[in-house]
């Protein structure tokens, strides 16, 4: 049993071998997306006179997919360029939080914490804790993608085992199991308001919770973090193993005891943080909280709490981080707090880079409607099957799953496809709760696989601080065998928990009464 075990293993190790290979023969992740912008703007050119029965839901009419190459496109196009790059979303994220972050790695602060942390840590129990911090992130929306993965790498390189891993299981818990949280965040009310919008299409009395698949995304949780911790360290990392660490790691943390003077500063960093975070509490609780949005929420997308989360990770490293340098002699001057800030900036320049193209890549194919027209196409065949309930409901998971190596944003996708999806499962007696949790494992399952995820090439960036030729290639395959398991396995739990009845969420059902 275990040689059969060992050869299934080895053939799984030689397919992901060549998926890398091919993967990085693939141009450099920017010229990439330069190759990409071209296509759309010539498939644009060549759909642009055909005339699709399909219904834009966005506006009701019939969809026109527009040319990318006419004089007005191509003088738009140049004239909010600049605009694109600077309001590219996942820009000022990574580097308002990195300049934080900078101050803590710089002054010694995080390389401290992780070292108290991995004394008292059990070496076997680290899989599943990076796994489960990763999960746990969403609730600060996208601030996982620059604080979580990265100190995967650092905290797996700490305990001696092989950084890259450590960096694919905090990325399958970020990105994979984006939608398993057993902490409310913006992402439930987001979704829930677009699928009850898609719902109201057929029958306007509908109302959904926002909290309509929170039950399920609980118990998903354990399940991902699960799947994750034997994909890791039985699949992952003994395949990534043989890749020569060759960056730089002068900085990075090592096993060593904290000396006395690291200790004082670490406790006194520590209670900077705690006080920081009372003092956001109790600023927070009140319902008359500035913090609140209009409606009284804190986890809604318009609460100004939700709006500031980077900013307030750049203050909970920044503070602890500077009070760290003080009381441990790291930081002498305010010269060395702007170092670090600026080591952090330098590290992001090929970053930069590729976000100035992905930008207009993105802007290209959201003009062009390609994206909306692949999503009601697609739709439209699975409608057309007419298949029974739980078959539907597998192949709306696996078209998102397509969909999303295009499409990266869950919310826009969303927009596009509830219109579609719910009222027509509704039609079949399959309720708006059901068809959003089915939603939300397709979209979660592929997030690691598609170099068109604006944080896919930060994960790229991440790999390289240890292995100086890492390619879309390598993080592909390395993040292949979660996507994959995570699509089939979750899929199945999702058709058993229907079949067991277990409540989806607060306030909901999985039959609609059409």
């Amino acid at each position: 049993m275990a040689e059969f075990e060992a050869v299934k293993i080895s053939r799984v190790q030689r397919a992901l071998a060549a998926v890398e290979r091919v993967g990085n023969k693939l141009p450099d992740p920017a010229v990439l997306f330069i190759v990409l912008l071209f296509i759309v703007w010539l498939l644009s050119w060549a759909l642009s006179g055909i005339d699709f029965t399909a219904i834009d839901p966005r506006n009701g009419k019939p969809l026109v997919v527009v040319n990318q190459l006419s004089g007005h496109a191509l003088t738009t196009f140049f004239s909010v360029m600049v605009t694109n790059f600077a309001h590219f979303h996942p820009v000022g994220v990574v580097l308002v939080a990195m300049l934080g972050i900078g101050v803590a790695e710089h002054t010694g602060f995080i390389n401290a914490g992780l070292r108290s942390m991995m004394a008292v840590t059990a070496k076997w129990l680290l899989t599943p804790m990076v796994i489960l911090v990763g999960i746990v992130s969403h609730s600060a929306v996208d601030a996982g993608y620059v604080l979580v993965i990265p100190l995967g790498g650092v905290i797996f390189h700490a305990a001696g085992r092989h950084p890259l891993a450590g960096i694919a299981a905090a990325f399958a818990g970020v990105s994979g199991g984006f939608s398993a949280n057993f902490v409310p965040s913006a992402l439930d009310p987001m979704l829930q308001g677009i699928t009850q919008a898609g719902a109201q299409i057929i029958d306007p009395t509908v109302v959904l919770n926002p909290l309509n698949n929170y039950f399920f995304t609980t118990v998903s949780s354990v399940l991902i973090i699960g799947l994750g911790w034997y994909l890791t360290d039985k699949v992952v990392e003994p395949r990534v193993s043989c890749n020569e660490l060759d960056g730089d790691l002068a900085d990075l943390p090592t096993m060593e005891p904290l000396t006395d003077r690291e200790r004082k500063g670490l406790r006194s960093a520590l209670a900077a943080m705690a006080i920081g975070m009372v003092i956001m509490a109790v600023s927070a609780y009140p319902e008359s909280s500035a913090w609140r949005a209009p409606d009284g929420a804190l986890a809604s997308g318009s609460a100004p709490l939700m709006k500031s989360i980077v900013p307030l990770i750049f203050l909970l490293f920044l503070i602890p981080g500077v009070v760290f340098g003080i009381v441990s002699g790291s930081i002498k001057t305010s010269r060395d707090m702007i170092a670090g800030m600026t080591k952090a900036m330098t590290g992001m320049g090929y970053y930069l880079v590729i976000m100035f193209f992905i930008a207009q890549f993105i802007y290209a194919f959201a003009q062009s409607n390609l994206g909306v027209l692949m999503a009601l196409e697609g739709a439209a065949i699975l409608k057309a099957l007419a298949l029974p309930g739980g078959v539907t409901i597998t192949g709306i998971i696996l078209l998102t799953g397509i969909i999303n190596l295009f499409v990266g944003s869950a919310s826009a996708k969303w927009a596009l496809l509830a219109p579609i999806f719910v009222p027509m499962l509704m039609q079949l007696g399959i309720s708006p709760d059901l068809a959003q949790a089915a939603y939300r494992i397709g979209d979660s399952s592929t997030n690691i696989i598609t170099p068109l995820m604006p944080y896919f090439p930060l994960v790229v960036v991440f790999c390289q601080r240890y292995v100086k030729n890492t390619g879309i290639g390598t993080v592909t395959a390395m993040m292949l065998p979660y996507s994959v398991v995570f699509l089939i396995v979750w899929t199945i739990f999702l058709m058993l928990y229907w079949t067991m009845g277990l409540p989806l969420g607060l306030e909901a059902s999985y039959t609609y009464p059409g």
